[in-house]
This record gives C-alpha cells, sequence and structure tokens, in this order.
C-alpha cells in the first residue's frame, strides 16, 4: 500500500477524476504521465515506463496541452533523450490534482471504512462477458488473410 492509501482501509481504493467545463478531463493517469515525463524528460521513455504505445503516449501529451490554455509538456523535437519537459503550469496541476486526491481520501475515510465492512469477502468477480456477435463479426465483406498470388 502507498503512503497515498494511509487514510484508506486496507483493500478499499479511491480515484479522482476531475471534469473541466471545457469538457476535458484530467485524471490520474494523466497525472502519472506528467510525472514520468518530469522523470525521464523524455515521450518515449515515458510510453516505455507507462506501458503505452508512443503514439498513445504522445497523443495523451497533445490533448493535456489542447485541454488547457497553457502548455503541460513542452517538446523539443530532434533533441536526443531530452526532448520533453514539463512546464512550470504541469508541475502546478500535479500539486492541485495530489491536493485534491489527499483531501477526497481523508474527507472519504470514514465513508469508505463503512462500504469495505459491508463488503461480501466471498465475492469473486465474475470474467468478463463477452462481446457480443454482431459487435464480434460485423457484416461486410470479408477478406481473406491469405496474400494474393501475383497474376498469371
Amino acid at each position: 500500500m502507498s503512503d497515498r492509501d494511509d487514510d484508506l482501509p486496507a483493500g478499499a481504493g479511491l480515484s479522482v477524476a476531475v471534469g473541466l467545463p471545457n469538457g476535458g478531463r484530467f485524471d490520474a493517469d494523466d497525472v502519472v504521465l506528467i510525472e514520468t515525463i518530469r522523470a525521464t524528460r523524455s515521450i518515449l521513455g515515458a510510453s516505455r515506463l507507462c506501458g503505452h504505445s508512443y503514439r498513445k503516449t504522445w497523443l495523451m501529451v497533445d490533448a493535456l496541452n489542447r485541454t488547457f490554455e497553457a502548455r503541460v509538456v513542452a517538446t523539443f523535437p530532434g533533441r536526443r533523450g531530452a526532448g520533453a519537459e514539463v512546464t512550470p503550469f504541469g508541475e502546478r496541476l500535479v500539486a492541485l490534482y495530489r491536493s485534491i486526491e489527499r483531501r477526497s481520501r481523508q474527507a472519504a475515510a470514514a465513508a469508505l471504512a463503512e462500504l469495505s465492512a459491508s463488503a461480501d469477502p466471498g465475492f469473486v468477480p465474475a470474467a468478463r462477458p463477452a462481446a457480443p456477435a454482431a459487435a464480434a463479426n460485423p457484416p461486410g465483406p470479408r477478406r481473406s488473410s491469405k496474400p494474393k498470388s501475383p497474376p498469371t
């Protein structure tokens, strides 16, 4: 258990997602990405540590920079190994989020303790339901996975 979970009952969790007035969203995944970019100074390095593709990581950075009026991450194409830096505004976002997270944990500790005590210890989560057949096999022409042979 991390120091961030000290206020919560064992096994309980709380996650915070901030909905913004412009329709954007800022959550724990964004904060982890910003902190990882701060540590690696690289979008590629952050993608490797976070377990995302470079493209997904780059798109997340782009979305963060477009969501807010100020840039969260500054990029410097062509730099080898240090092509990204968290801006002072990005650092402030992390601090604000961590403050909201800490206050939320403190405020919710008693309610989470009650919820946790009410949980059935014998409960086993079911496997995810399979995708409906219609979604798994959309109508339309089927394409062979075999390469076409050249015309003779």
